[in-house]
C-alpha cells in the first residue's frame, strides 16, 4: 500500500528489520513479502547492496497501457452489445462517488474508485480473469496514474470521460465507446512528460 500510493517514495532504501521492527513480526513474513513485491516489480532486492523501491519503469508503463488500451477498447465494444442492468446500476453509483472525491480532495480513493469503474466493466462482460491478469503487468503504470492523480488537478476530465463510456454503453454505441476509452488510457501518455519534469528521480 505505502509503495502505491507513493507514501514509500520510488528509489527509497527499505530494510527487513526496520519492517518487521514497525509491524512487531518476526523477519520471515517480511522476506516472503519482499520476495512477493519484487516479483511484481514493485521493489528492487540487490545483493550485497540492499532493498529499494522499483523506480517507475517508463517502458513497463507503455507496455501496461499499451495492453490495457488494446482490450479494453475491445471491452466496450463487447458491453455496448450486452450489459447486465446490475452492472449499469453498479457504474452509477461508482461515477456518483467519483463526484464526491473531487470536494473530499482524496486522490487515493479516487484512484480505488476508477479501478473499481473498469474492473465492473470487465466483470459485466464476463473477463474478470482477464482484468486480475491485466493488473499483474500494470504496477508501474498504476503508480504513475496514482502519481498523475497526486499532483495533476484534472479529476473532472477522467471523471467526465467515465461518464461517457458509461453513457456510450447505455445507448449501445460500441464506435464511440471505444474511441473514448482510448482517449482516456492514452491521457497518462501526456502527462507523463509533465511527471517526468517534475519527479525525474523517480523515473527509469
Amino acid at each position: 500500500m505505502k509503495i502505491l500510493n507513493l507514501e514509500l517514495e520510488p528509489g527509497t532504501k527499505i530494510s527487513e528489520k526496520e519492517i518487521a521492527d514497525e509491524f512487531h513480526v518476526s523477519r520471515t513474513p517480511v522476506r516472503e513479502a519482499f520476495m512477493k513485491l519484487a516479483q511484481e516489480e514493485l521493489l528492487d532486492i540487490i545483493p550485497q547492496s540492499g532493498t529499494i523501491v522499483s523506480r517507475i519503469n517508463l517502458d513497463y508503463v507503455e507496455e501496461g497501457r499499451f495492453i490495457r488500451e488494446k482490450i479494453e477498447k475491445e471491452m466496450v465494444v463487447l458491453a455496448c452489445k450486452n450489459f447486465p442492468e446490475d452492472d449499469l446500476f453498479r457504474l452509477e453509483t461508482n461515477l456518483a462517488l467519483q463526484e464526491l472525491c473531487i470536494g473530499k480532495n482524496n486522490f487515493y480513493q479516487l484512484y480505488e474508485l476508477d479501478e473499481e469503474f473498469h474492473r465492473i466493466l470487465f466483470n459485466g462482460v464476463g473477463k474478470a480473469r482477464t482484468w486480475k491478469m491485466l493488473q499483474l503487468l500494470n504496477s508501474h503504470f498504476n503508480r504513475l496514474r496514482l502519481l498523475r492523480l497526486s499532483k495533476v488537478s484534472n479529476w473532472d476530465s477522467i471523471i467526465s470521460q467515465h461518464k461517457s463510456i458509461y453513457q456510450f454503453i447505455v445507448d449501445k454505441n460500441a464506435e464511440e465507446a471505444s474511441q473514448m476509452m482510448e482517449r482516456h488510457l492514452q491521457m497518462a501518455v501526456v502527462e507523463k512528460e509533465i511527471m517526468m519534469k517534475k519527479y525525474p528521480h523517480y523515473f527509469i
